[in-house]
């Protein structure tokens, strides 16, 4: 069984910059989604989590390859080399193409910035030397230049490939020598143009393509990941104003190049560029509306009024309550001089850029008198969605009505988790069974660090649990995410009429797995189409809990989704009824588990989902030793794992494994201690 490579790793740890992570990502972003995930990454997940068999690139950033070093010698690059000669590809700009080379000279015989050594990865089998330009300060635009790069057009030969481009330079290196290894599966793909700062032996290269086992790696010494509109034009430095613009001017060829790069690394790279759409409206209602004023008089001792309007100031974010239609002071005044508050994020694509969306003041509608219009949410039917709820509620005995009453919708958001759960006065304020939902999340949450966006057609929503501590005993938190994976199937299964053997399954502790439509052969094949992310934080009577999901359900990319695996003849999906069937059922789910724990229906409940039963697995962190699966315990939802011998024969000994201490990589039968 194979899984899809649909991620894009940009290393995050150790050594990187931020703002050469932030411009990876938003580069890598706009070209190739959503064929792939573009997700931030720690050094100690290369180092612990099962990545390899799902990643389609590892990107290693701008930064300083000496921490690079620290974080990822031995192990980390262990794991780097043998997923590109197994295949995989390697993207490394600047620093991280000093990085994957054999050796890196950076400013021999200067002592405050001298760094000389060879390197682990060697993609690139000579020395990466620099700096190819002078003036480079760390953390600074001294060095900065428009630097001028003549493409090969001979070895990148699909899409419009440019003849010459202009590219941002900071203290990169040049490939000393690197035609003498093009026996060796190394490829010039661009050179500088201008005299450069060091000996660069044979040629000048500037960008190299290098062959690696089945895998390939690109390296870089300039930044042609870095847009001019990102660059900051008050940076005090004479100049630089001229180099923002006059790589503005190539920035169609740069991003040809670049596109033309990754297509040479086997992706599949957008022909237009995708932007992130602007952050809309928040329109906040109840399934009577004017019940929404009891929500609103909840958050009252938290509303500051400033200039006559009204404001949340959490620890996340700043939100502007508004009425529908309501012509405020701040209103009117935008609308007479046509101005836009540049606190608001307005961004209609035209100037794309990085934002820091925790800066921009989230607008939130209260609707207390009717239900928003489909002008105003032209993508979410909140009558549809309301009636769904009514109609599931009604055919069930055992519904919380609370669950999915109360439902904050925004058709762009940052994220519908973070939201809820980093703005913890806004979070202590709402009931249980609060709904916050998206058509499209721009800064989507997973486990650990993973940051994405999350496309159109995907269901994405977050409901608040208030978990009383008095339940504890017998119903730990802990099974709030088998809860929601529970939800999930059951809810997808029993969305209507022929549903009841939807081809959706568990994969432990919280990914949801369906049968992927492309593959026709007798053994089943799955992939991933959906996440479970829960937050919970602790107080003297209760645990406050954002039970985050994430599932594709119109969205064919980047794996499968719902509406792929329907039947013709069945009633389509839409995400307001499956909306309202998830938190229905999660509801029923709840209410029973706080009265009996994950008792034995559950965990039968649970087993007739899961794909793991008897799997024989390798327990990295117990020394490799195998083990095969035998269920989870139901006191604290520890996966029960029983060691093999000789002959796979059991020894007798049985292990109790944490879930948020341990991934699971079942497609490589391997479990891995996390961080």
């Amino acid at each position: 069984m194979a899984t899809k490579r649909m991620n894009v790793l940009v290393y995050s740890g150790n050594g990187s910059t931020i703002e050469s992570v932030r411009h990876c990502v938003y580069s890598l972003r706009r070209l190739l989604s959503p064929h792939y995930a573009v997700i931030p990454v720690s050094g100690d997940a290369i180092i612990k989590e099962p990545w390899t068999a799902s990643c389609a690139l590892f990107v290693m950033p701008g930064g300083a390859d000496l921490g690079y070093c620290r974080t990822l010698n031995g192990e980390g690059n262990r794991r780097i080399t043998q997923y590109v000669e197994r295949g995989g590809a390697y993207f490394g700009f600047c620093a991280g193409g000093y990085y994957a080379s054999k050796r890196c000279e950076f400013e021999v015989g200067n002592p405050k910035l001298e760094v000389v050594g060879d390197r682990e990865l060697a993609f690139f089998p000579g020395t990466c030397r620099g700096l190819a330009f002078p003036g480079f300060v760390y953390h600074s635009e001294r060095g900065a230049r428009d630097a001028e790069l003549k493409v090969d057009k001979t070895v990148l030969t699909e899409g419009a490939v440019p003849d010459v481009f202009k590219s941002y330079y900071n203290g990169g290196g040049v490939f000393v020598d690197a035609p003498r290894y093009k026996d060796r599966g190394v490829e010039i793909l661009a050179s500088y143009t201008e005299d450069l700062h060091v000996e660069s032996g044979d040629g000048a290269a500037a960008v190299v393509y290098c062959k690696v086992g089945d895998g390939a790696a690109i390296l870089t010494g300039p930044h042609p990941e870095f847009a001019a509109v990102n660059l900051d034009p008050k940076a005090d430095v004479a100049d630089f104003q001229r180099v923002i613009d006059s790589l503005a001017q190539d920035d169609k060829p740069r991003t040809d190049f670049v596109k033309a790069c990754l297509n040479k690394l086997g992706l599949q790279v957008n022909q237009e560029q995708s932007t992130v759409p602007s952050l809309s409206r928040l329109h906040l209602t109840s399934i009577q509306p004017p019940d929404t004023s009891k929500i609103v008089n909840a958050l009252r001792d938290i509303i500051v009024i400033e200039d006559g309007e009204e404001y949340i100031k959490d620890e996340n974010d700043t939100f502007h309550l508004e009425k529908p239609s309501a012509w405020s002071l701040g209103s009117i005044r935008d609308a007479l001089t046509e101005v836009q508050n540049d606190k608001y994020d307005q961004n209609d694509g035209a100037e794309d850029r990085i934002l820091d969306y925790s800066t921009v003041i989230k607008r939130m509608i209260i609707h207390e008198n009717e239900h928003p219009t489909s002008k105003e949410t032209p993508y979410f039917n909140h009558h549809a969605y309301f009636a769904n709820l009514q109609h599931y509620q009604s055919a069930s005995k055992d519904v919380d009505p609370d669950f999915g009453r109360d439902l904050l919708y925004g058709e762009v958001v940052t994220s519908t988790n973070t939201m809820l759960e980093k703005n913890t006065q806004l979070l202590r304020r709402l009931p249980s069974g609060f709904t916050a939902t998206a058509t499209v999340q721009v800064a989507g949450r997973g486990r650990g660090t993973n940051v994405w966006v999350s496309p159109a057609g995907s269901l994405m929503f977050s409901l608040v649990v208030r978990h009383d501590m008095s339940l504890m005993s017998h119903a730990p938190v802990v099974f709030l995410q088998y809860l929601a994976a529970l939800a999930i199937v059951e809810g997808i299964n029993s969305y209507d009429t022929g549903y009841q053997d939807f081809p959706v399954k568990l994969k432990w502790p919280n990914d949801i797995y369906a049968r992927d439509p492309s593959q026709t052969s007798a053994t089943k094949s799955y992939v991933k189409i959906g996440g479970i992310l829960v937050n919970s934080h602790y107080s003297s009577t209760e645990y406050l809990s954002v039970v985050g999901i994430g599932l594709n359900t119109t969205n064919a990319l980047p794996t499968t989704s719902l509406a792929a695996l329907t039947p013709a003849h069945l009633p389509a999906i839409t995400p307001e009824k499956l909306l309202a069937r998830l938190i229905t059922t999660f509801s029923s789910l709840y209410g029973r588990f706080r009265l009996t724990g994950f008792d034995r229906e559950f965990e039968e409940m649970y087993y007739k989902y899961w794909l793991h039963t008897d799997q024989i697995v390798t327990l990295e962190a117990e020394g490799g030793i195998k083990a095969r699966i035998k269920g989870i315990t139901r006191d604290w939802g520890l996966l029960i794992a029983e060691e093999l011998g000789w002959e796979d024969r059991p020894t007798g000994k049985i292990l109790q494994l944490q879930s948020d201490s341990n991934s699971f990589d079942f497609f490589k039968g391997l479990l891995k201690r996390k961080v």
